[in-house]
């Protein structure tokens, strides 16, 4: 584990708001299952978001829109089996929660009980606001999301930098303000110049965490797929690729499929064997027949 890894036990709102206050970076990925939940585990990540990103990551979906709850909600419940100490963080898919707070509230509590996450997150300022106050009345801690929001990527002139004026990026710090003030507990921002990051996060109480958007924040998130590089998608030009996970795993099934064509798997050393004298009485019993 890495000497940066998260302390053992379970982490905290509060280890939250100390790291924001030490300066300490908070470190957050996304996870969509099982086996990746166990790897940002033991890899030492403070905070796991169960994206809505998995509707392109993992399950094949052209945008984020068509998700639904029950597929978020499959997928969350099994990234909670595999942690253990980061938070977890469920995403609202699109159509959850914007109608009404009432929506949003059932929506939300579905998460909480059924999948078991730690806090909740939206997207946009706008209504969205009334919703993230509903949520925080009612005792459930919320993420915000401002700047590009996928889930309204269309309307926003698609999947592209938002605040590059300055009324734009003013509207944008308008919209994390008041978030803040409706409670919610944490902010990311997403797809935004550097200097608009830089503006709001010392107006910001809460732990501000970046993607695309500069070094200012007090964290960073990234996509599991993206980051490994496992998503054989196009990505952002905040992306940094660690590894190349796809080009590994591709080549492993490429390598098996040449040995079972060649007739090189298996070699007897994968196979299982019966004593001699079971194999003698076996082939007696098939004489018999």
């Amino acid at each position: 584990m890495s000497a940066h890894a998260a302390p053992s036990k379970r982490l905290t709102l509060g280890d939250l708001a100390a790291k924001k206050q030490s300066g300490e970076p908070i470190v957050m990925v996304t996870a969509y299952d099982f086996p990746s939940a166990q790897i940002v585990e033991e890899a030492g990540v403070d905070m796991v978001l169960v994206g809505d990103s998995a509707a392109m990551t993992v399950l094949g979906y052209d945008s984020t829109v068509p998700v639904t709850i029950d597929e978020m909600l499959m997928l969350t419940k099994a990234v909670r089996r595999g942690l253990e100490k980061p938070l977890l963080v469920g995403d609202l898919p699109f159509g959850s929660y914007e109608a009404s707070d009432e929506l949003a509230l059932a929506t939300a509590q579905r998460f909480i009980k059924e999948a078991g996450v730690d806090l909740i997150k939206i997207e946009r300022g706008g209504t969205t606001v009334d919703r993230a106050r509903a949520l925080v009345n009612a005792g459930i801690p919320v993420v915000g999301h401002v700047g590009l929001t996928p889930q309204t990527a269309t309307s926003l002139g698609g999947y592209r930098a938002q605040g590059r004026t300055a009324d734009a990026a003013l509207a944008v710090i308008d919209d994390a303000l008041a978030l803040q003030d409706a409670g919610v507990s944490v902010l990311v921002i997403e797809a935004v110049p550097s200097e608009v990051t830089a503006a709001l996060a010392p107006l910001l109480r809460i732990p501000l965490i970046g993607i695309g958007a500069g070094a200012d924040a007090d964290g960073q998130v990234l996509v599991f797929h993206d980051l490994l590089g496992i998503y054989a998608g196009g990505v952002a030009k905040f992306v940094k690729r660690y590894a190349d996970v796809r080009g590994v795993s591709v080549a492993g099934v490429q390598a098996y499929a040449d040995e079972v064509r060649d007739g090189v798997y298996p070699a007897p050393e994968h196979g299982y064997g019966m004593p001699e004298a079971e194999a003698a009485r076996l082939r007696e019993l098939l004489a018999e027949r």
